[in-house]
């Protein structure tokens, strides 16, 4: 069985597969440019109040981020298998990065 195709019971056991499917340092950094983006369009919706800034916000996030998986990283993003994990996986890689426990 493959790990991508396993269950994880929690996310403290999904958190070493998801950082192992995201070896690449472009895919990583592209991983941070899209997370920012993120936070930076949910100020812009906070702000306006205008909605499609949410749509700007998901567009800029998973965009940057399969853009990584796809052409640097050759893999298919864990967000197809899980979801959830890989939502919370995204932003605890970004926290990390920026407390320089993982590079970038």
């Amino acid at each position: 069985m493959s790990a991508q195709s396993q269950g994880f019971a929690s996310f403290r056991e999904f958190y070493p597969y998801y950082l192992s499917e995201h070896a690449d340092r472009t895919c990583r950094r592209l991983h941070y440019l899209g997370s920012t983006l993120a936070l930076g369009c949910l100020a812009m919706l906070l702000a306006s109040g205008n909605a499609w800034w949410l749509l700007g916000g998901l567009v800029a996030g998973y965009g940057c981020a399969w853009i990584g998986h796809f052409v640097f990283e050759k893999n298919r993003p864990a967000t197809f298998k899980h979801p959830f994990y890989s939502f919370a996986g995204d932003w605890v890689m970004f926290a990390d990065m920026l407390r320089g426990r993982i590079r970038f």
